[in-house]
């Protein structure tokens, strides 16, 4: 079976240097809140461009710190995308706050930014741009409309680490951003870990006190925070894979090329593009096809995993009945539930397990282009 990630043969790359980290860690007595943690914070912001770099148990919660470190909360109301994984929008009603979808391009798949203005009221406090299978948002803009109308923006750059718009690493360019290190994420780790970038010292210092439990003296709180802290361990291997991220997103770069010279002109199949000014870094590389079930049917009868990403829009979710949505709000975040779909791609996708996938997406086609 081709895995659509190789997640075990990123980590089996580095196995050895995890052991020996492993040990350190286990020898140091620092669990939570130690060195690495404070040296993979510097070296991640050092990475990204920005002031403060701040490790959190996981992207959800880096969401939700990020959104109450705003003081945002009942009453309020962030837009964001009905195109995206829950946490999204998850993070905003955590807070009391209220999402509000509007539609997305059918290009980039990220949030249309005049339709973003369309959306604004007297209640919109912020925005919250997802930078969709890493391919960033048209951030400039996004930050202009957010200017002319006093909000704050929230990048959730979960799937986007290493990725750059116009030069800038995504991460620097909102007022806050918010990264996942889950396992199958372009930076990840062996769980659970999260990262919340800034460039504002207030923002940042009271970000380091919810996390704590409200606390920036030991056992002196406050206000009521959070037990959300990056650990020793995954600070560690986070250090390890921080070496290597533009190494593997350059491999995801060439072999999404691969598939876009073998697989162009494809009659069943649409191939993402890359907007001009951004680098996408893949961490799915996504297909359209109104013969998706079909697709997907054949790659797994031919050995090839795929998944579907996302078969249900937000603003449709049973958790968000009652705002009120319904079919035909966002009609091309519903058209894409319905026609996109992954195929396996990672740093550790080799050529010839490509070449198999190119294969059998032919086999579809009659095979007959060169």
């Amino acid at each position: 079976m081709i895995e659509l990630v190789h997640v075990q043969r990123q980590f089996q790359s580095m196995k050895d240097r995890i052991m020996e980290q492993l040990a350190a860690v286990i020898d140091s007595g620092a669990y939570i809140l130690g060195p690495n943690v404070e040296q993979f914070e510097a070296e991640a912001a050092a990475y990204l461009g920005v002031k403060h770099a701040i490790g959190v148990a996981n992207g959800t919660d880096a969401l939700v710190l990020a959104l109450d470190a705003c003081g945002i909360g009942s009453g309020d109301e962030v837009i964001t995308t009905p195109y995206t994984f829950f946490a999204s929008a998850e993070s905003v009603s955590r807070v009391g706050a209220k999402p509000v979808f509007v539609d997305i391009d059918p290009v980039t798949y990220n949030l249309r930014p005049d339709l973003i203005e369309q959306a604004i009221t007297p209640a919109t406090k912020a925005i919250i741009p997802v930078h969709l299978f890493g391919q960033p948002a048209d951030m400039a803009e996004i930050m202009e409309i957010a200017e002319r109308h006093g909000l704050i923006v929230i990048e959730d750059a979960c799937q986007a680490f290493g990725a750059e718009y116009e030069g800038k690493r995504v991460g620097s360019i909102g007022h806050l951003a918010c990264f996942s290190f889950f396992p199958t994420k372009n930076l990840s780790t062996l769980g659970d870990g999260g990262l919340i970038t800034t460039s504002d010292d207030q923002l940042a210092a009271r970000i380091r006190q919810l996390r704590h439990h409200g606390s920036k003296v030991k056992y002196i709180h406050e206000c009521i925070g959070y037990n959300s802290r990056l650990d020793e361990l995954h600070a560690a291997i986070l250090r390890i894979g921080l070496e290597h991220i533009d190494q593997w997103n350059e491999a995801r770069r060439k072999l999404a090329e691969r598939y876009y010279e073998h697989l162009k002109g494809h009659p069943l199949i649409t191939l993402p593009k890359e907007a001009e000014g951004r680098k996408h870094i893949y961490h799915l590389f996504c297909l359209e096809s109104e013969k998706r079930e079909e697709i997907v049917q054949h790659l797994k009868h031919s050995g090839i995993q795929s998944g579907v990403y996302y078969p249900l829009p937000l603003h449709l979710q049973e958790a968000y009945r009652q705002l009120g949505g319904q079919p035909g709000d966002c009609p091309v975040a519903e058209a894409k539930s319905q026609t996109m779909f992954a195929i396996p791609m990672s740093p550790y996708l080799t050529w010839e397990e490509q070449d198999q996938v190119i294969a059998a997406l032919r086999q579809l086609d009659g095979g007959a282009r060169e």
